[in-house]
């Protein structure tokens, strides 16, 4: 699964959910839901805002975890 750790680096650069929405073109609602992982879909033209406005790389906001669902 795909975790989006977009909370953490705004916590890291002090920034607040609605400042970043304003600087990156995003209403804060669409933000709201790529930052809670209930996003089926990022653009790349919205990575590259969002790692430009908090100065960091696209693998400090998502990240890879394998799914280990057991069958029953």
């Amino acid at each position: 699964m795909i975790v989006v750790n977009l909370d953490v680096m705004m916590a890291k650069r002090k920034i607040s959910l609605t400042e970043l929405a304003a600087r990156v073109d995003l209403t804060p609602a669409n933000l709201s839901i790529l930052k809670t992982g209930k996003a089926r879909a990022v653009r790349f033209s919205t990575l590259e805002r969002l790692c430009h406005e908090l100065d960091c790389q696209p693998a400090d906001l998502l990240e890879y975890r394998e799914d280990r669902i057991e069958n029953v």
